[in-house]
């Protein structure tokens, strides 16, 4: 078996010779550790990213392994026998892509980790998150949750040329000299739309002409196949996970019903928790809790988007503009709540209104930490700032 596997390794391993972009999870990832977990949704560039990373390792070929779960289903292997094999011959760094598809992978994964002297590397659908605690992994696995592609990324690989990124508080205390001088360079919102619609999945430059296709296809197998055997959803009740997904994308997300939608759908209101939860965790739902409750699986959304705008445009027949802002900046910015003044509360501090070019400050005046985020202007002033620059920040 381990033979077979080398072999894949070595084909996959040419087919991602020439892609030589590497993601933001280079820059975060710390690959000292024994037990590293690399979550993201499907097509965000997690396997590219992880041969990319065996390819820089400078030690011998026989000592890196990369295989997907898809590779042993059907085998009479286990991951254990596997990382002992490759631990006997040598073997140091083992990469297990797609690991959310083996059954009880998280006992495995503790006994690689306890009783073998291999590296482990594992990749898998967000809805890892939950299934690592059931061996206690978390004090033993470092695990990353990453996302597609950002603003500055997109633009990167559009152009070839290289940006910075800046964290939140960089971009609220100095916006205007941020913006001046990525301006001087390109101007952003030529190509902003696009991103909204078309950036927010790498393999977009493969394949511009299907990458809504190839999207569909993409969400398909989290919805047809990753969550229903991640948390033994009927085959029947599928396809109320897909009437969801299209309910709300055709609503308002300030307009969010659940009983309403818990009877269009003809599901109990517990189960449509469940849902949300479970569409939450593959990334297709993007959630925005209030700030005033925890984040439970019973935790009422105040807002409850697609998880990012490409989504929408996928999806959705028609895509409402203050929507998609709101969608974007809840995608890109991380620690986000709900707030009763404003549209969002950021970090527990900050308060945002998200709107056009001529939003005012009229809802949020006088209000401490409060910042207007305006679609469709290049450069804010004062407490105004674009966009288009929260994609700046991974």
């Amino acid at each position: 078996m381990i033979e077979k596997l080398f072999k894949k390794y070595q084909y996959i391993q040419k087919k991602i010779r020439n892609i030589t972009y590497e993601r933001y999870f280079f820059d975060i990832v710390d690959f000292r550790e024994r037990l590293v977990g690399i979550i993201g949704a499907r097509g965000i560039g997690k396997t590219t990213f992880l041969l990319q990373y065996l390819n820089t390792l400078d030690i011998e070929d026989e000592k890196k392994l990369y295989f997907s779960v898809d590779s042993i289903i059907g085998e009479e292997v286990t991951l254990f026998d596997i990382a002992e094999t490759f631990s006997n011959i040598g073997g140091k760094v083992l990469v297990i892509d797609e690991i959310h598809k083996y059954k009880n992978f998280e006992i495995e994964l503790k006994e690689i980790y306890d009783f073998l002297d291999v590296k482990v590397i594992f990749s898998g659908s967000s809805a890892i998150v939950l299934e690592h605690k059931k061996a206690d992994l978390s004090r033993r696995a470092i695990l990353y949750r990453v996302k597609g592609l950002s603003f500055r990324e997109f633009l990167e690989i559009k152009l070839n040329k290289k940006f910075s990124n800046y964290n939140l508080q960089e971009i609220l205390t100095s916006h205007i000299s941020i913006a001046k001088e990525i301006t001087k360079e390109i101007k952003p919102l030529q190509y902003f739309k696009e991103y909204l619609r078309v950036g927010y999945y790498p393999f977009y430059f493969e394949t511009p002409d299907t990458y809504y296709l190839k999207l569909e296809e993409t969400i398909n197998a989290v919805v047809e196949s990753d969550l229903p055997m991640l948390f033994n959803i009927e085959p029947s009740n599928i396809v109320k996970l897909k009437q969801l997904i299209h309910y709300i994308c055709n609503s308002k997300p300030y307009e969010l019903n659940l009983t309403s939608l818990a009877q269009k759908i003809g599901i109990n209101r517990k189960t449509l928790y469940l849902y949300i939860h479970y569409l939450s965790l593959g990334d297709i739902f993007l959630r925005v809790l209030p700030s005033t409750k925890g984040d439970t699986i019973f935790s009422k959304p105040s807002k409850l988007y697609l998880n990012n705008t490409n989504l929408s445009f996928a999806y959705c027949e028609n895509q409402e503009v203050g929507t998609l802002r709101e969608q974007f900046f809840s995608n890109q910015v991380n620690d986000i709540k709900y707030s009763k003044i404003g549209d969002f509360l950021v970090n527990e501090k900050f308060i945002v209104e998200v709107g056009g070019k001529d939003k005012s400050f009229k809802q949020i005046k006088d209000i401490e930490n409060s910042f207007v985020v305006a679609d469709d202007i290049e450069v804010g002033f004062g407490n105004k700032i674009p966009l288009w620059l929260f994609g700046f920040l991974y």
